[in-house]
C-alpha cells in the first residue's frame, strides 16, 4: 500500500513553475486522475520506488522498452565499461556499426538501417524517404495511432493527445498537414478510398501494426495482409511504425509475428534498452535514397551515440539468444489480462481487456474496441477511479485510459497474481 507522497507532491509544486504542465512529456502528467504525478527515484526488476519510499509493480516499463526488466545487470555493466571511454564523439564508432549489422543479419526485411534519437526521428525520417523514394507527397495514417510529434504525423494522434482532449495540435500550421490523409484503423475499404481519391498521389501508408497509442488494438485478420496488397498495387511504401511492437512481439517484431513484410519499420527505445535512441530501416533501394548516398537529407549530431549503441545491442543480443522470453511473455500475458477477463466477468462488468502477448489495456466500455473511434467510447472518469485505487495499493499504470500496459520479464506469477488480488478488491470496490 502506497504509504506518503509528500516529496513527490513538493516536486511537482516546484516542477510546474518551471516545466510546462510539471512534466516533459504529456504521458507522465496525473491531470486527468486528478493527482500529482509520482518522482521516481530508482527502478530494480518490475519495481519502481519513489522518492517517498513507496514501491510499485511497474506495467509501464519506460513505455516499453525494459523488456528485460529495470536496471538489468548485463545492460548496466555494458553502459558502465563504455562510459569509461567517453560519453559521446559526435564520429563514426564501432559499436554503431556493430548494431546496424546485428539488425541487418537477424531481421530479414531490414536491409539498411540509419540509427536517430527517438522514434519521432525515425518516423520523420521514414516518410521522408518513402517521399524522396516515390516522388510522391501524400501519408496515409490511422486515426489513433501515434507515430511521433512532428508536424505532418499531428492528425488524429493518439495516447497523450488523446487523454487531454485535442486529437490535434496548435502551432501546426494546415500546409503542413494538407498532404496527411487519416483512415479508419482495421478498415481496409477506408484505406482503398483514399487511395482512389488521390490515385498515384500516395507515397506511403504508416501504420502500428498493433495500435498501442489508443490502449491496445489489435488488427483485424487480414488488415495488414490487405495493406499490404494494395500498397503493392498502388505502388506505395508500407511502414511500419514498431517503436512498441519492435522486438517485443516476437524478435522480429509485428512483422515476424503476423508474417507480414513491411518496405520501411522504425523503431524507438527498445533498441537503446530504454536510452534516448530510434531508427529506420528497410528496403537498400529505400534507403539508399537517404544523404550523404542519396538526395533524401536526413541527418543527427548524436545519432548511434556509444553508450545508447552499447545498452541497445548488449539488450537485443540477450532478446536473440534467450527466444524463449517471447512464448513466456505470452504466458505471462494470458495470465494477466485474460484474468482479468474473467474477473470483470463474473462482477458483472462489461468492460474490454485487449490484450496480444505482453501488451493490454481494460477499457472501461461496453463496447468492443477495434479502432480509435470505439476506444473513445470509454468511460474515462471510471478508469480514473481505477487507476487511483490501483495506485494505493502499489500497481503502477500509465496515467490514460488510452495507453498500453507492459509486461516484462522480470513479471513473475507471484507479481501478477498480486496485481490480479489488488485488481479485484478495487473492482469490488
Amino acid at each position: 500500500m502506497t504509504k506518503s507522497v509528500a516529496l513527490s507532491e513538493a516536486l511537482f509544486e516546484r516542477a510546474v513553475k518551471r516545466i510546462p504542465g510539471g512534466v516533459n512529456s504529456p504521458v507522465r502528467a496525473y491531470g486527468a486522475i486528478g493527482e500529482s504525478p509520482r518522482f521516481i527515484d530508482r527502478a530494480d526488476g518490475c519495481y519502481i520506488y519513489d522518492v517517498d519510499g513507496n514501491r510499485y509493480i511497474d506495467y509501464i516499463d519506460s513505455w516499453g522498452p525494459m523488456i528485460l526488466g529495470h536496471n538489468f545487470p548485463a545492460i548496466r555493466e555494458s553502459v558502465v565499461k563504455a562510459c569509461e571511454k567517453g560519453l559521446s564523439f559526435g564520429c563514426a564508432t564501432e559499436i554503431e556499426v556493430e548494431m546496424a549489422e546485428f539488425i541487418c543479419v537477424h531481421i530479414p526485411h531490414i536491409e539498411m538501417i540509419r540509427m536517430v534519437n527517438s522514434g519521432t526521428e525515425a518516423v520523420m525520417s521514414a516518410v521522408r524517404a518513402a517521399r524522396g523514394y516515390t516522388g510522391r507527397n501524400k501519408i496515409i495514417k490511422f486515426a489513433g495511432c501515434y507515430h511521433g510529434h512532428s508536424d505532418a504525423m499531428l492528425v488524429s494522434a493518439g495516447s497523450g493527445v488523446m487523454t487531454s482532449g485535442v486529437p490535434d495540435s496548435a502551432g501546426v500550421p494546415a500546409g503542413c498537414t494538407q498532404d496527411t490523409m487519416t483512415a479508419v484503423y482495421n478498415d481496409l475499404d477506408s484505406v482503398r478510398l483514399l487511395m482512389e481519391q488521390a490515385k498515384g498521389e500516395v507515397a506511403a501508408v504508416i501504420v502500428e501494426p498493433v495500435g498501442a497509442n489508443m490502449g491496445v488494438v489489435p488488427p483485424a485478420k487480414g488488415f495488414l495482409e490487405g495493406l499490404r496488397g494494395l500498397c503493392d498495387k498502388e505502388q506505395a511504401v508500407l511502414i511500419f511504425d514498431e517503436v512498441i511492437t519492435g522486438f517485443r512481439l516476437a524478435f522480429g517484431g509485428a512483422a515476424e509475428y503476423f508474417d507480414v513484410k513491411p518496405d520501411l519499420v522504425t523503431y524507438g527505445k527498445i533498441i537503446g534498452a530504454g536510452m534516448p535512441v530510434g531508427a529506420y530501416g528497410g528496403r537498400r533501394e529505400i534507403m539508399e535514397m537517404v544523404s550523404p548516398v542519396g538526395k533524401v537529407y536526413q541527418a543527427g549530431t548524436l545519432s548511434g551515440n556509444p553508450i545508447a549503441m552499447a545498452a541497445g545491442l548488449t539488450q537485443l543480443k540477450y532478446l536473440h539468444s534467450h527466444q524463449e522470453i517471447y512464448k513466456d511473455l505470452a504466458e505471462k500475458g494470458q495470465k494477466l489480462y485474460g484474468s482479468m477477463e474473467r474477473m470483470l466477468r463474473e462482477r458483472g462488468f462489461g468492460y474490454q481487456v485487449n490484450h496480444i502477448s505482453s501488451l493490454g489495456c481494460v477499457f472501461f466500455t461496453d463496447t468492443a474496441v477495434t479502432d480509435y473511434q470505439s476506444a473513445k467510447t470509454s468511460d474515462t472518469a471510471a478508469f480514473a477511479e481505477y487507476f487511483k485505487a490501483m495506485l494505493g495499493m502499489g500497481i503502477h499504470l500509465a496515467p490514460s485510459q488510452f495507453e498500453a500496459m507492459f509486461l516484462s520479464a522480470a513479471h513473475t506469477d507471484e507479481v501478477i497474481s498480486e496485481t490480479l488480488e489488488a485488481a479485484g478488491k478495487c473492482l469490488d470496490a
